[in-house]
């Protein structure tokens, strides 16, 4: 099977499943309009006006952070399973990379971003 063959498979297949799900969701979702499902839902909070806690953008720039803390993590786990095939070229590049990411850090703490005030 050529390459691109293989390729053209796997996105008409993708592209039957979209739209068997859409047509599917289509089908059985429920036609009543009732007055609960046409009010406004956000994040299982009734958006009614002072309605819910609001959270501070601190929260949301500390969370982030650990979003991007985690996504490194990611990023050091394929470098560590193939450091010894990089050698000391993906080595000085890991440390670079580390250097930027803790020069971040350092900054975003001195700023006072991970301070829960």
């Amino acid at each position: 099977m050529p390459p691109y063959q293989a390729a053209a498979v796997y996105l008409g297949v993708v592209a039957v499943v979209v739209l068997a799900i859409t047509g599917g969701i289509g089908r059985l979702r429920s036609r009543q309009r009732t007055g609960a499902k046409q009010a406004p839902y956000e994040c299982g909070v009734s958006t009614d006006a002072g309605v819910g806690p609001r959270f501070p953008v601190r929260f949301y720039l500390v969370a982030m952070l650990f979003v991007i803390l985690d996504v490194e993590a990611i990023a050091f786990y394929p470098w560590g399973v193939r450091l010894r095939a990089l050698g000391g070229v993906g080595l000085e590049d890991m440390a670079i990379f580390a250097v930027v990411l803790a020069i971040g850090y350092a900054y975003v703490w001195k700023k006072g971003g991970l301070d829960w005030r």
